[in-house]
């Protein structure tokens, strides 16, 4: 069976990029979620199990096989599927997906530092900085373009929930955290992915974590 180890679910981003490909494979796997920086945690990510990955999650382990990072982890498991459940058939429509999922990956750097994911707050809107503004009016372009050119009548990017909306899923929770400014068309897309049933069950884990990191329990300034 796969063994996916992820962090705190409130506030690890890449996990749940990581937890979400497991789900979306529909293949069975064993959940091991540790807490990030807490006393053990230096000692923990020496261990043997998180020796790959340098530390970091999620990391997946398929019997003697690893995959750490997210977007790796989806091809991973994409190959273990069959090609048939991440990523669109049409091959205009897959080349838009993939290029969007890697410039998730790579950039959005002062949204993703600013903006930290918490799921479990929601902070008074304020006015994002400009370099923050600049990447949401990134993000909306390309949202923009996926939906008018491939999502039909699905409900997400590309029609039907795949890898690019594992990969914004962070986002979305950022955006009701923090109350960002987004374009109209986006508010019901990321009502979609916060209502789907794989977010849903993360997010009501999420609430019953116990672990609070101080750090990330500031509204950004």
């Amino acid at each position: 069976m796969l063994k996916l180890i992820i962090g705190n679910k409130a506030y690890s981003s890449w996990s749940l990029r990581g937890w979400l490909a497991c789900k979306q494979s529909e293949l069975p796997f064993e959940e091991v979620v540790v807490p990030l920086y807490d006393d053990d945690w230096d000692k923990r990510r020496q261990g043997d199990e998180f020796a790959p990955s340098s530390g970091k999650v999620p990391i997946l382990w398929d019997g003697d096989v690893v995959v750490w990072d997210s977007l790796a982890i989806i091809d991973f498991l994409n190959e273990r599927t069959g090609n048939a459940k991440f990523w669109p058939t049409d091959e205009a429509a897959r080349a838009m997906a993939r290029s969007m999922a890697a410039e998730m990956h790579s950039g959005f750097q002062n949204l993703r530092a600013k903006h930290t994911m918490n799921i479990r707050q929601v902070y008074p809107a304020q006015k994002p900085d400009d370099d923050v503004l600049e990447e949401l009016t990134r993000l909306m372009e390309i949202w923009a373009q996926a939906r008018a050119r491939f999502a039909g009548d699905g409900d997400f990017l590309f029609g039907d929930f795949g890898a690019v909306d594992i990969m914004f899923a962070p986002v979305c929770t950022r955006i009701v955290t923090y109350q960002l400014p987004v374009a109209r068309f986006a508010v019901p897309y990321v009502e979609r992915v916060l209502n789907h049933p794989f977010m849903q069950d993360w997010i009501a884990a999420a609430q019953e974590e116990e672990w609070v990191i101080e750090k990330f329990e500031q509204a950004a300034e």
